[in-house]
């Protein structure tokens, strides 16, 4: 739990810093969006790969290599490389990080425990977000870039002359302590599945893996509702750094304490949900999507900070209590169907698929002159159309359940 803090904390510090580097140097509107889908494209690329990775490694050092990665794409973005080049090797890192966070709940605990290291996991994930837009806007902030700037080395030029590069560089022990505490996770003695000698090989296992999860009656509901919540959720973490802006005439600093905010109401739901949830019970909370798509529709009615508080957090809170019993059936029908790695990792795929294909559409229509309100109501009605399609499915599956038993019940008696 607290290699995936300190990570996560300096993920989201990174990003806001990117968006903020990107601005310093007069980049477009549509290239500090394209962060978001930058950070997902080796997430969609690698899929096939990563969760065979780590289950071919102990999760520590999965994840010890993963920090590795992500310390490489934090030097190149401040020694010169485009920053959404740089991000997306972070993403690399984050790519081959996430199956090895995830699968290792699998190894180290029973079924009856997911949903509760599920909420620990989300809660301690959501909270990293909130510190980590806040650490990541406050680096930007004047008074704290001061600071950093003056710090100097004698005999040694490190080339960094803006807030935003020294920021960076202040991230880089962030990443460092994580891999630190990477390297103290327990072994498992879990089984390992060695690579295949040629890789492409993982291509028909990984297509297999992926239609087994959605041929699965409980599991394509759950990979639906979990590939659809963090694609827009995915997108509305830079949407609503650009509605601060706009709404409430926030500066980057400002609008990140925004996203924090609604961190803090993911947060709270996610503790509730896994405190209140059994994991058989998880398909009830469906149709908390619906009202939370409509609620981020209703962020376009909001012009004060004393109103989008608590509409945030509650619009958070939505989100949290949704995704953690899902997320745990998910991870539940994908240890059952295949290895926990791969599960996850085709869990990625989808997941990252939809913040790529979303965040795409968003940087295609800012550049085409897209307001903040404009992507706020169709990210807002895509989620409750979407999400009362998938209640839909998932009656429909409970029906011909039924009367799938309902007939072998008959047949049973005529039998006897």
């Amino acid at each position: 739990m607290s290699a995936q803090f300190f990570s996560s904390l300096a993920d989201n510090a990174l990003f806001v810093v990117a968006v903020e580097l990107l601005t310093n140097n007069g980049a477009s509107e549509w290239q500090r969006a394209a962060l978001v889908p930058m950070f997902a494209l080796f997430y969609v690329v690698l899929a096939p790969f990563v969760g065979a990775f780590a289950d071919s490694l102990p999760k520590g050092r999965v994840m010890f290599i993963s920090n590795a990665i992500k310390v490489l794409g934090c030097l190149l973005m401040l020694w010169g490389s485009h920053p959404l080049l740089a991000y997306g090797v972070v993403g690399l890192g984050a790519a081959a990080y996430s199956p090895a966070k995830y699968g290792i709940l699998t190894e180290l605990l029973p079924t009856s425990q997911l949903v509760k290291a599920n909420g620990w996991i989300e809660g301690l994930t959501i909270t990293s977000i909130i510190l980590g837009v806040l650490l990541g806007g406050q680096l930007v902030a004047p008074h704290i870039a001061d600071v950093l700037l003056a710090i100097d080395m004698p005999g040694m030029d490190f080339g960094i002359h803006q807030p935003a590069q020294a920021a960076i560089a202040a991230l880089v022990p962030v990443y460092l302590l994580a891999a630190w505490f990477n390297l103290r996770i327990p072994l498992t003695h879990a089984p390992l599945h060695a690579m295949p000698p040629n890789p492409l090989a993982l291509l028909p296992d990984f297509w297999a893996c992926n239609q087994r999860l959605w041929c699965d009656k409980l599991g394509q509901i759950s990979l639906s509702t979990t590939t659809l919540f963090w694609g827009v959720s995915g997108n509305l973490r830079y949407i609503v750094l650009a509605w601060g802006a706009v709404a409430l005439g926030y500066s980057i600093t400002q609008a990140s304490a925004l996203v924090g905010v609604v961190a803090i109401g993911t947060a709270a739901g996610a503790v509730l949900a896994s405190m209140r949830v059994r994991l058989d019970r998880a398909t009830r909370v469906i149709p908390l999507g619906i009202a939370m798509g409509l609620l981020v529709v209703a962020m376009n009615l909001i012009h004060s900070i004393w109103l989008a508080v608590p509409f945030l957090i509650v619009l958070g809170g939505l989100g949290g209590f949704l995704v953690v019993p899902m997320n745990a059936l998910l991870q539940h029908r994908g240890h059952c169907l295949m290895g926990s790695g791969r599960s996850i990792a085709v869990q990625n795929f989808n997941e990252q698929a939809a913040i790529l294909a979303m965040g795409a559409c968003y940087s295609l229509f800012t550049s085409l002159g897209m307001t903040a309100f404009g992507a706020i109501t169709a990210f807002g009605l895509t989620v409750a159309g979407i999400m009362w399609l998938i209640l839909l499915w998932h009656v429909h599956n409970v029906r011909h359940y039924r009367k799938e038993m309902a007939h072998l019940r008959a047949q049973a008696r005529r039998d006897h």
